[in-house]
């Protein structure tokens, strides 16, 4: 018996030895992976990173695949709160497996409504090192009429709180790191990132060419982005009336409701198909108003267009204005008139256009590319 439990013994030490050369990391996020484009550009591209350097990393969702699909329609209230109660029943048995890990990375959130509590557990009691990282202004709001019932279920004064509790504040651009730093010790801008070598390449994809001679105008984002098309409607409108070889085509999760563009090419989402769709367009928008949770985003369209050599027109809100370079690498416009001329200038010169695109393509590889940023990265978990 002394000889099987010296066995045991040395195993657990030589396991012990292993793990302790691995540094161990919870994420905590609030969405299915391979679904969200914040999870998917911010953090979930870096995993083989991790792998390889030494990282071991488990990630607990509040949702599942099934339950992302019910919880942002409207309506089913009764199945919504059973699904919430599922995912905070999650994160309590997460709360005592915290002490396994020496990071616990939290993006945007814990849970989807209520106080802070989990984070305030997490960093008062079980004394885990917070990575907390957000892309938007979710201290704010852009819903004009939002109901107090929603209001306080959503509770966003929890942002500065969790900050203030963090070991480390991840930020995807200067704004929101302007508010991080009055409540944290330590913000860390870690821009949204693209991969233009395995992923957003064109030169991996078959680019149909247009017999026709269309040129495609496209805008890709989800329902809660698509009112962003209403500024730019008239535009719109007026362009496809002017050109009988322009067409609009929306990539997104719903159809858009613009009476005026009644022939607007439509494709619904696909991960599968994203680059391959992307790859359709000619030319790539990002419409913005210029208001303070605009002002939160990090310009992910823009440098998906880009990534892919396409020419970007995008409103030269928040990070826009550090991405494009007016003029060399897209166009930035705050005007409707702005718009008009940015556009039909690269409608009518197809050279304007691939240049635009290649200098785009070398601001992102250069910039805002998971290779130039994972030192970066990585050095949230030092």
């Amino acid at each position: 018996m002394s000889a099987i439990y010296k066995v045991y013994v040395r195993k657990k030490e030589i396991i012990e030895v292993i793990y302790s050369m691995y540094k161990r990391i919870l994420f905590l996020v609030p969405y299915p992976l391979h679904e969200s484009p914040s999870q998917r550009f911010r953090f979930e591209q870096y995993f083989d990173s991790l792998k390889t350097q030494k990282y071991s990393y488990t990630v607990q969702t509040f949702l599942d695949k099934n339950q992302w699909k019910v919880f942002f329609r409207r309506g089913n209230i009764p199945m919504k709160m059973m699904i919430v109660i599922k995912g905070i029943c999650k994160r309590i048995i997460a709360l005592f497996k915290s002490p396994m890990y020496d990071f616990v990375f939290i993006h945007r959130e814990a849970a989807p409504v209520g106080p802070p509590l989990f984070e305030w557990l997490l960093a008062k009691v079980f004394r885990r090192k917070i990575i907390y990282d957000f892309d938007d202004a979710i201290w704010l709001t852009d819903r004009k009429k939002e109901s107090w019932v929603l209001r306080i279920a959503k509770w966003r004064t929890k942002v500065s709180s969790i900050c203030r509790w963090s070991y480390k504040v991840s930020c995807g651009n200067v704004y929101l790191g302007d508010y991080a730093r009055s409540f944290a010790r330590k913000v860390v801008y870690n821009p949204t990132t693209i991969d233009p070598e395995r992923v957003h390449n064109p030169g991996l994809y078959n680019r149909l060419t247009q017999e026709t001679g269309k040129i495609t105008i496209g805008w890709t984002g989800s329902h809660s982005t698509l009112k962003y098309l209403k500024h730019i409607e008239p535009v719109l409108s007026k362009i496809l009336n002017d050109h009988s070889n322009v067409e609009f085509m929306v990539i997104a999760d719903q159809r858009p409701t613009l009476p005026s563009l009644p022939s607007i090419k439509f494709i619904a989402w696909n991960p599968v198909s994203e680059i391959q769709d992307l790859l359709n367009i000619d030319i790539g928008i990002m419409p913005l108003p210029d208001d303070e949770w605009a002002k939160g985003k990090c310009g992910f369209k823009a440098l998906q267009y880009m990534a892919l050599g396409l020419p970007a027109v995008a409103s030269p809100v928040g990070v826009n204005t550090s991405i494009i370079k007016d003029g060399e690498n897209g166009f930035l416009c705050n005007t409707p008139d702005g718009w008009e001329l940015a556009l039909k200038k690269l409608i009518q010169d197809p050279d304007l256009r691939k240049k635009m695109g290649q200098h785009g393509r070398a601001t992102v590889v250069q910039n805002y590319s998971v290779v130039s940023n994972t030192s970066n990265f990585l050095a949230l978990f030092e």
